[in-house]
């Protein structure tokens, strides 16, 4: 899915997300060096999974959004397919 003029939009609060959770996974590597108890580790593990599933999200609703705005500006009705589409990469990323 793309945006309008086929750009994709991710936007400063998509990113920020992701390095919120890339020092996550180095705090988590930290805990493993420090042997730190599992129970906490896959905590964290969890905390990470859950934020990078929200960025998921956001990706493609905000894509998903701009795929249909752009198809009603262009006169196309293709609508179905990018709701389609959307669904099957949500899927795809459980």
């Amino acid at each position: 899915m793309a945006g309008r003029s086929g750009e994709l939009i991710y936007d400063a609060k998509m990113k920020n997300r992701l390095k919120r959770a890339e020092g996550q996974i180095r705090g988590i590597l930290k805990m493993m060096e420090e042997e730190k108890e599992c129970r906490e580790i896959v905590t964290q593990l969890s905390a990470v999974r859950t934020s990078v599933d929200r960025v998921i999200g956001l990706v493609v609703a905000q894509n998903l959004a701009a795929c249909i705005e752009n198809a009603e500006q262009d006169g196309t009705d293709q609508t179905d397919a990018y709701i389609e589409e959307a669904i099957q990469l949500l899927v795809k990323s459980r």
